[in-house]
């Protein structure tokens, strides 16, 4: 069974298929159930002033929810936040309800189809291309993305921020610190095509404009994450503590059963489809698991697979599994494989019973498509998250 929080509907006869909601760019926002709507918050004596000269650029729920927490943090009132649109229809549903919340917070959100046919690219970039050549300030949630690195190297902007992207913050930070390109880590080492010789000038000027200036240089570089990394010398780290979602929802009501968060490494080539239900499986068994939270990019063919080998109810969230789990009703223990929510919702749930564990991954599930760094990376994720329980498989097997 494929079961959809409020906002998302499933399409009857398919299961997993969503429809996203209505997409109407400027649109008044709609208020998400459950949530308290906020004034438009305007500056006055001795309070932040807004800032219009800001723009953030982002490209799916997560980048989105860190922008918000960054602009929490740092005081940032009334930005302008640019969604570069993707094609997959459970993303964009997600990131509707997220512009929803920005739009609540006082910020202007601006919708681009980024990616709706030959000519989007171009026009966008016009429409674009003004606002960088102002923007005092940029806001980024994947250097890794090719459309982000070509608009880096139109913009004049002096100070850079970069939220988190989840778990590929990490390796972005170290790619940074060791001169590297800039190459997401699941990618395995193949020569490069014809596209990435294509986009190699900007992918560099994107990287230079990262480097955090020499000591007195006007340029600065800021990364507001709340992943373990060690920042090269120059780029001031923020904590992000999500202090923003802990005040805007919840505390959840808890659940007696336990919740397993998914994971698209199938879909990315790095673990084998057949080896990651049998984990699946097992896990559930072993923990009283009733609820399968799906990634929004996982297929729905593997969903199918999904329920009817292990039993579970597929969710597909509406929002980022940190506001869901936030919002609740949410188990008292969330199992999930390496990712980015076993560094994310420890501090989500603050305050809260909930505890979250995290489960290796076996090196037998790795494809031989799986890029050389994915153990090492995937074992890094897991043992860098704090205030989580961390499960063997061996002895999950062994419990089973």
């Amino acid at each position: 069974m494929v079961s959809s929080p409020e906002g998302t509907r499933a399409v009857a006869g398919t299961p997993g298929a969503e429809v996203p909601p209505p997409e109407t760019t400027g649109s008044p926002a709609r208020g998400l159930r459950g949530v308290p709507r906020q004034r438009k918050r305007t500056a006055r004596s001795g309070e932040p002033r807004p800032d219009g000269d800001t723009l953030a650029f982002v490209e799916s729920p997560v980048q989105l929810l860190n922008v918000l927490e960054w602009a929490h943090t740092a005081q940032a009132t009334e930005l302008t936040v640019v969604v570069l649109s993707p094609h997959d229809p459970m993303t964009r549903g997600q990131l509707r309800r997220m512009a929803e919340l920005a739009r609540d917070e006082g910020h202007t959100v601006r919708w681009e189809e980024a990616r709706g046919g030959p000519t989007a690219p171009m026009r966008t970039i016009g429409g674009l291309t003004p606002r960088l050549r102002r923007a005092r300030r940029v806001v980024i949630g994947d250097p890794f993305s090719r459309y982000v690195q070509l608009l880096l190297s139109l913009t004049k902007a002096r100070d850079l921020v970069v939220v988190d992207d989840g778990t590929a913050t990490m390796e972005f930070i170290s790619q940074l610190a060791r001169g590297e390109r800039l190459v997401r880590w699941h990618r395995n080492g193949a020569a490069r095509g014809a596209r990435d010789l294509v986009f190699a000038p900007f992918s560099a000027t994107a990287r230079r404009r990262l480097t955090p200036a020499p000591e007195g240089g006007r340029r600065t570089v800021g990364l507001f994450s709340s992943m373990p990394v060690e920042a090269p010398p120059g780029v001031e780290v923020t904590t992000n503590e999500f202090a923003w979602t802990r005040a805007r929802f919840g505390p959840p009501r808890l659940t007696r059963a336990a919740d397993i968060v998914g994971t698209s490494l199938v879909e990315t080539g790095v673990v084998d489809a057949d080896r990651y239900l049998a984990a699946v499986r097992t896990l559930a068994r072993t923990h009283g698991a009733t609820r399968y939270f799906a990634h929004r990019k996982e297929s729905t063919e593997k969903l199918r697979r999904l329920t009817a080998e292990t039993g579970l109810e597929v969710v597909r969230p509406d929002l980022p599994l940190e506001l869901i789990a936030r919002r609740g009703p949410i188990g008292r223990l969330i199992v999930s494989f390496p990712s980015t929510v076993v560094h994310t919702l420890p501090l989500a749930l603050l305050g809260t019973e909930v505890k979250v564990a995290v489960c290796d991954i076996d090196p037998e599930w790795l494809t031989a498509n799986a890029s050389p760094r994915a153990q090492g990376f995937l074992d890094g994720v897991t043992g860098t998250a704090r205030d989580v329980q961390r499960l063997s498989f061996t002895e999950q097997m062994a419990a089973g």
